[in-house]
C-alpha cells in the first residue's frame, strides 16, 4: 500500500495521458466539490467536453475556479492530462499566487493500457494511438524536473496495482494549530535578555526547571497555559544560549511555542556558513555560542533551523507572527509568507537611519482572527485593528511584554539596563493606560467595508443582513452628515409598538403589551413615562485629556451630542460642551465615574422639548395643518351660521364642520405641548433612561432597575437640567398589577403625556425557542397619536382602517437594530477596531432606509 500525504491546502495537479484513470483516481480519493476538471469547464465553454477549439477558453475557466477555491482556503484538484511542463507551470503558478503548495500525483500506466480504455469509451473511441504515445512520451520526458517545476510534493504511481492500492493521508500544515486553545502567554521579542525573560514568566505564574547547574531549562504553569514566543530570541542581549536554553525545553515539553524571527532566520545562516553580514547583535550571539559545548550549538542551530513562520491558534481565533501577518497569508506556506511574517513589507524606501520603512499592513487589517507579533520595538502596546506589537524593546532599555489570550491583559517587567543601543530610536505611538495598553485605533470604516449587500455576524440575533441600496443611503448620512466618526459608537434602535387595540376609540392600549411579553414568557415588566422630545444619545469623557486617549479626538472636545441619524444635535459647539459641562458635574456628584471605574460614559436620553430638534417639521407640516385646518374651518363655521340664519337646513353639515374644528384644535393643543421656547441651556431638558456603556463593560445588559437607580441619583444631582422618568413595575402573573399600569397610563395620557414604553425588567429577554424578545413596546395614548396620525384620526371609520395597520416589518427592523446596537456596544467596550464598531452602526443606519410606514 503506498501513502500519498496530502496538505489539507494544496493545489493537486493529476499528470497522466488520457486513459491513465485520472478521473476514477479523483474521484475515489477527494470530494466531488474539490475536483477540477478540464474536459468539465471545456463542456461549460462550448457544451461539447471534446472540443478542443474550446481549450483556451476551458484552461482560463479552470485556473479561475481553482484560483478561487484557494483563496476560500479549499483544496483542489486538477483533473487534466497535465504532461506539458506549459501546462504545469501555468498550475504551479496559480498555486503560489495563493501561496499553497502544489502537489503533483503522476499516473503512469502502459501505453496499451491507456489505448484500449480509449475505444471502450464512445467520446474517446476517435483518438489515434498516436495521441496516447505522444502523451505518454511528453510524460516521462518531464518526470525528473517536477521538483525542479517547483512542485512540493511528487508521488509517481506506476501501473495499475500500485494506483489501485494508494491511500490518501490528509495532512495539516505546519502552522494549523488551531485545535490548541489555550489559554496563552505570547511574549514579546527577548533578544538574549535571559534575566528579564525569567522575571516575566514568574510574573505569568510559571514555574522555573532548573539543571544541576542552576541554569533554566524549562519553566511549566500550574493552570496548563502555554507560552508562545513571537521570535528574536537571540543577538543584541547579554545571554543569547540562556534564553534558546530555556524555550527550547519549554518547547521540548509542549509548555511553550515559538515562531522564527529574523535574527534566528540570520543567525542560522550564519551558523550554515552562509556569507552575511555579522551586524545588528549577530557577533554578539555567535561570541557567546562559541563558549558553549559542541552538542549545545548542535540544538540551538537545529531548534532555529526548525522553527516555521507564523502558527495559527484558537481555531482560527489567533494568529502570532514575529513581524505581523496580512489576513490573506494567515495558514499559508510559501516564501512569499515567510518573508512577510520574519520582515514585514517594505515600502522600497530607507528612513534617516538607512533603515527599511516598513508598510503599516495593521491599519489595513480586516480580519476576524487577532495577530499578535513583534519584531518592530515601540514604547508602549497599543491594539490596532486587533492586532499587537508585543516587542517593547526590552534590549534597549525598555520593557519585556506579554499578552494573555483570550483575557488580553498585558504583563510587563522593565529591562535591568540597556543593553544595546538602538540604531533608530524606539518608535512612540500614543500615551498608555494606567494597565499600559492604549486602545486608539485608526482603523475607520472603509468603503470596501459597506459597499454592496452586506451580512453582520452579532451575538444575540445571528446574521443580519443589509441590502446595497439601503447601504447606499447609508453611506450619504454617514459621510456628509455624520459627527466626527471617532465619536459615533452606537445608534439607538428603532421602537415597536405595541399590537392594534380593538378598544372603541383607541389605536394602541397596555393590554396589548402586556398580553405580548407574556406570550413570551416574560413575568416582570416595568412601564416607563414616554418622554416627547428626540432620542439623544449623550457620549460624555471626564476631561478633554480622557477623551484624547480613549477615542482619539484632539480638539479638546469632551464628548458629542447626537440624533438617531448620528448627526449632531446642536450646531453650536459651545452650547454643546455646556450641556456636557452639566452632564459631567451631575456624574460626579453621583459617583457613576468613580462607582463604574471609568473615564467616559455612554447615555441613551430624551432631550425636550420636540421643538429644540424638530422646528423645522413643525413649522412646514403640523404648523401648516393645524393653521389651515383651523383657518379654513372658521370660515366655514361662520358661513354655515349666516346660511342657517336664513333658514336653511345645514345642521348635519354644521355639527360635522364643528366636529372637525374641535379635532383641528385638539391637534394644534395636542403637539404645542411639546414645544416652548429655548435659549441656550435655559429651557432644555434632558431625560436619560439607560447607561449604555462605560470602560469595559455593556451596561446594556443590565436589568433596567439598575440603570433607572443611577440615573435617579444623576438627576438629583442637577434637577434644572434633568427629567426624571416615572415608571413602574408590573408582574404579568397578576392582573391587579395589570390593572394599576393601566390606570396610570390613562392618567398619564389623559394629561397630554405621550404615553409609555414597556420593557422587561430583566434587560435582554428571550422566551422558550431561545429568539431574542422586543426590548421594549411603546403604548401611546389617543392624543399623542393624533399628531402621529392627524386630526381626524379617531373617527371610527379612520380607525378601522388604521387597524389594519402592518407591525411585522417594523418589529423585525426593531429587534434586528436591537442586536446590531448591543453588537456595537460590545465591540467597543472589548477595545475592538473602531472599523468593527463602525460596521454594526453603519448597518442601523442602514436599515432605517427600509421602507417602513414611520408613523409606527
Amino acid at each position: 500500500m503506498t501513502e500519498l500525504a496530502i496538505p489539507d491546502l494544496s493545489l493537486v495537479v493529476l499528470i497522466g495521458s488520457t486513459g491513465s484513470g485520472k478521473s476514477t483516481f479523483a474521484h475515489k480519493h477527494f470530494r466531488s466539490t474539490a475536483i477540477v476538471s478540464s474536459d468539465a469547464c471545456r463542456g461549460v465553454v462550448s457544451d461539447d467536453e471534446n472540443d478542443q477549439s474550446a481549450t483556451p477558453d476551458a484552461f482560463a475557466l479552470l485556473h479561475h475556479i481553482a484560483g478561487v477555491r484557494l483563496r476560500r482556503g479549499l483544496r483542489t484538484i486538477v483533473d487534466a492530462t497535465n504532461v506539458q511542463p506549459k501546462a504545469r507551470q501555468e498550475l504551479v503558478a496559480v498555486a503560489r499566487e495563493h501561496d499553497v503548495f502544489p502537489v503533483a500525483i503522476v499516473l503512469d500506466v502502459p501505453d496499451s493500457l491507456c489505448f484500449e480504455r480509449n475505444t471502450l469509451r464512445t467520446d474517446r473511441a476517435h483518438l489515434g494511438r498516436h495521441v496516447v504515445t505522444r502523451q505518454q512520451r511528453e510524460l516521462r520526458r518531464g518526470l525528473r524536473g517536477l521538483e525542479r517545476e517547483g512542485f512540493r510534493r511528487v508521488y509517481v504511481l506506476r501501473g495499475v496495482e500500485e494506483i489501485e492500492s494508494a491511500t490518501i493521508v490528509d495532512e495539516r500544515s505546519w502552522n494549523d494549530k488551531r485545535d490548541l486553545t489555550g489559554p496563552f502567554d505570547v511574549i514579546g521579542d527577548v533578544h538574549g535578555c535571559r534575566g528579564e525573560l525569567e522575571t516575566l514568566l514568574g510574573r505569568l505564574g510559571y514555574e522555573a526547571h532548573r539543571d544541576a547547574s542552576g541554569r533554566a531549562v524549562g519553566a511549566t504553569h500550574p493552570d496548563g497555559r502555554t507560552a508562545v514566543f513571537v521570535g528574536d530570541l537571540v543577538d543584541r542581549g547579554p545571554d543569547t544560549p540562556g534564553v534558546l536554553r530555556l524555550v527550547m525545553g519549554m518547547v521540548a515539553a509542549g509548555t511553550a511555542l515559538c515562531v522564527t524571527g529574523n535574527h534566528e532566520n540570520k543567525l542560522v545562516r550564519a551558523l550554515d556558513g552562509r556569507n552575511v553580514r555579522v551586524a545588528h547583535g549577530l557577533a554578539e550571539s555567535l561570541a557567546q555560542l562559541e563558549a558553549q559545548d559542541e552538542d549545545f550549538r548542535k540544538a540551538a542551530h537545529d531548534f532555529c533551523r526548525g522553527l516555521i513562520s507564523h502558527y495559527v491558534l484558537d481555531g482560527g481565533n489567533l494568529v502570532v507572527a514575529h513581524a505581523g501577518l496580512k489576513e490573506e497569508y494567515h495558514g499559508r506556506m510559501s516564501g512569499r509568507v515567510r518573508s512577510f511574517a520574519m520582515y514585514g513589507e517594505s515600502t522600497g524606501e530607507t528612513d534617516e537611519y538607512g533603515l527599511p520603512v516598513r508598510y503599516p499592513w495593521a491599519e489595513d487589517y480586516r480580519g476576524r482572527a487577532t495577530v499578535l507579533y513583534g519584531h518592530t520595538p515601540v514604547t508602549d502596546l497599543r491594539w490596532v485593528n486587533n492586532t499587537l506589537c508585543l516587542d517593547t524593546g526590552v534590549v534597549f532599555g525598555g520593557r519585556l511584554s506579554a499578552l494573555r489570550y483570550p483575557e488580553r491583559e498585558s504583563v510587563s517587567v522593565p529591562a535591568e539596563q540597556v543593553w544595546y543601543e538602538p540604531v533608530r530610536p524606539m518608535q512612540a505611538t500614543t500615551i498608555a493606560t494606567a494597565e499600559g495598553v492604549v486602545y486608539r485605533d485608526p482603523g475607520v470604516l472603509d468603503l470596501d467595508d459597506v459597499i454592496g449587500r452586506r451580512v453582520v455576524e452579532t451575538r444575540h440575533h445571528g446574521r443580519v443582513g443589509v441590502q446595497e441600496e439601503n447601504a447606499s443611503a447609508a453611506l450619504e448620512v454617514m459621510s456628509r452628515f455624520a459627527i466626527d466618526p471617532r465619536w459615533l459608537v452606537y445608534l439607538p434602535p428603532t421602537m415597536a409598538p405595541c399590537a392594534t387595540s380593538e378598544l372603541d376609540g383607541l389605536l394602541e392600549h397596555p393590554a396589548e403589551a402586556f398580553a405580548y411579553y407574556r406570550s413570551e414568557g416574560v413575568e416582570r415588566v416595568v412601564c416607563e413615562e414616554k418622554h416627547m422630545g428626540s432620542r439623544a444619545v449623550v457620549l460624555v469623557a471626564r476631561s478633554a485629556s480622557a477623551a484624547r486617549d480613549r477615542f482619539g479626538v484632539e480638539d479638546g472636545g469632551t464628548g458629542v451630542i447626537y440624533t438617531r441619524t448620528g448627526r449632531p444635535f446642536f450646531d453650536d459647539v459651545a452650547q454643546t460642551e455646556a450641556l456636557l459641562a452639566r452632564v459631567r458635574a451631575a456624574a460626579e456628584t453621583a459617583g457613576l465615574f468613580e462607582e463604574l471605574n471609568s473615564e467616559w460614559l455612554l447615555l441613551d436620553t430624551e432631550l425636550m422639548p420636540w421643538s429644540a430638534k424638530a422646528v423645522g417639521l413643525l413649522r412646514n407640516q403640523y404648523a401648516a395643518v393645524g393653521a389651515a385646518a383651523r383657518a379654513s374651518l372658521g370660515a366655514t363655521t361662520e358661513l354655515l351660521a349666516a346660511v342657517a340664519g336664513r333658514g336653511l337646513d345645514v345642521g348635519d353639515l354644521a355639527d360635522r364642520t364643528a366636529a372637525r374644528r374641535t379635532d383641528a384644535d385638539a391637534f394644534v393643543t395636542a403637539y404645542g405641548r411639546y414645544c416652548w421656547p429655548v435659549d441656550g441651556l435655559a429651557g432644555l431638558r434632558l431625560a436619560p433612561f439607560q447607561i449604555l456603556a462605560a470602560d469595559g463593560v455593556n451596561y446594556a445588559v443590565r436589568d433596567h432597575d439598575w440603570h433607572l437607580e443611577r440615573i435617579d441619583r444623576l438627576v438629583a444631582a442637577d434637577a434644572d437640567v434633568f427629567t426624571a422618568t416615572a415608571r413602574m413595575i408590573v408582574d404579568l402573573t397578576e392582573p391587579g398589577s395589570e390593572a394599576t399600569a393601566t390606570a396610570w397610563w390613562s392618567e398619564l395620557t389623559a394629561a397630554g403625556g405621550e404615553g409609555m414604553v414597556v420593557k422587561p425588567l430583566g434587560a435582554l429577554a428571550r422566551n422558550a425557542s431561545d429568539r431574542l424578545v422586543q426590548p421594549g413596546v411603546k403604548c401611546r395614548g389617543p392624543e399623542y397619536l393624533r399628531i402621529i396620525y392627524g386630526p381626524e384620526y379617531s373617527r371610527e371609520d379612520n380607525l378601522r382602517r388604521l387597524r389594519a395597520r402592518g407591525l411585522g416589518r417594523k418589529r423585525s427592523m426593531a429587534l434586528r437594530e436591537y442586536a446590531l446596537g448591543l453588537e456595537a456596544l460590545d465591540r467597543l467596550v472589548a477595545a475592538e477596531p473602531l472599523w468593527r464598531v463602525h460596521e454594526a452602526v453603519f448597518a442601523v443606519l442602514a436599515l432605517e432606509s427600509e421602507p417602513v410606514d414611520p408613523r409606527l
